[in-house]
């Protein structure tokens, strides 16, 4: 078995030499560091260079890491403006290197982990912020039906099922009980909006850090990590993308505290507006959908520690986000006692 990876190269080599024919020169494989989920790599083979993901090893939760939705979604969404990396095959068979698997085109460009951009000057800040919302808006704005995705989820009632569903794996969990996550469970289905019907292909865990930009412009190229990805709400993505502005830079790299105006990132407000510039007109943002993501992510923190102390995390440092998981919820509760002001007229949210 090869250093640094789970499996046996071999099966896999010989795997690409009967699907792409050659005798497997230039072949390599190399894990990528980051991301807490499913293990990804660079994988080339002849002139081909591609993205492998697969499944985790060890025992994993029913429909979790569900790899096989997420080449759904690419092959889906491949053929319209929304920008995702070419899907090449999905094996499904465990057998060959011990999960199913996909491949992906490599696509060149940019990944920004910290949302403050520090590699970047004041001027491309701006420009890489809204090229975020406006992405989020394209794909908003593809309707299910059109893209053969009509059934990838449930539609309708998309936030109570959320909380129950995230609600049920915080219960479940070994962790150490949480207050925080405790008072946001009984607090959200509590505060639930009136249900508007409102529908789109909804990513799931849309942030800088999952967006490949062009090497050098300020664009988007692709969207990444589709795990989480279902029909949903558009408002859960949009509340999960504008965290940063509500939590520190020491709490995964948010921007909360920051003097934004130099370095020229926008407000939450000037993100929001461009957002809704390029999707279909939905409803405004709320305080219930920040303090929703926040728990959403809070839960998932928790499920991170979980499988560091099972040992099948996927990220090195996925023991150290368990701290994390109190802080978003405390941030969740911050928001719902009146810190973030929405005002729902002009779509706007402010710091109270």
């Amino acid at each position: 078995m090869s250093s640094g990876l789970e499996f046996d190269q071999e099966p896999l080599r010989a795997f690409l030499a009967n699907e792409f024919g050659g005798q497997g020169a230039g072949f390599s494989l190399e894990r990528i560091s980051g991301g807490q989920s499913n293990p990804t790599f660079f994988l080339n083979y002849g002139h081909r260079h591609m993205v492998l993901r697969k499944k985790p090893p060890g025992p994993i939760l029913p429909g979790a890491h569900a790899i096989e939705r997420e080449y759904r979604v690419l092959s889906a969404l491949y053929p319209t403006n929304v920008p995702v990396p070419r899907p090449i095959l999905l094996h499904e068979d465990a057998s060959l290197i011990g999960t199913p698997f996909y491949l992906m085109e490599r696509v060149d460009g940019r990944v920004f982990s910290d949302c403050a951009l520090p590699e970047l000057s004041a001027d491309e800040r701006r420009p890489i912020y809204m090229a975020m919302a406006e992405t989020l808006g394209k794909l908003h704005a593809i309707r299910p039906e059109e893209t053969g995705l009509a059934d990838y989820g449930k539609p309708g009632n998309y936030f109570e099922r959320q909380i129950g569903r995230w609600t049920r794996q915080w219960r479940e969990s070994p962790s150490e009980r949480i207050d925080a996550i405790d008072r946001l469970a009984d607090w959200l289905p509590l505060n639930l909006p009136d249900e508007d019907g409102a529908v789109a292909v909804a990513h799931g865990d849309f942030r800088l850090g999952n967006l490949l930009f062009h090497p050098t412009e300020p664009r988007v190229v692709a969207i990444l990590d589709w795990e989480l990805s279902t029909l949903g709400h558009p408002l859960a993505d949009l509340g999960f993308c504008v965290m940063p502005w509500h939590t520190a830079p020491h709490e995964y790299g948010g921007i909360l505290g920051l003097d934004l105006a130099a370095l020229g990132i926008p407000q939450e407000a000037e993100f929001v507006a461009r957002y809704y510039a390029n999707a279909i007109p939905t409803p405004s943002v709320s305080r219930f959908h920040i303090a929703f993501a926040l728990f959403r992510f809070a839960v998932i923190f928790i499920g991170i520690a979980d499988r560091a102390r099972a040992g099948n995390a996927a990220a090195e440092n996925a023991g150290l986000v368990a701290p994390l998981a109190a802080r978003f919820a405390e941030r969740a509760l911050e928001v719902i006692a009146g810190r973030v002001e929405c005002t729902p007229f002009d779509r706007t949210c402010r710091l109270g």
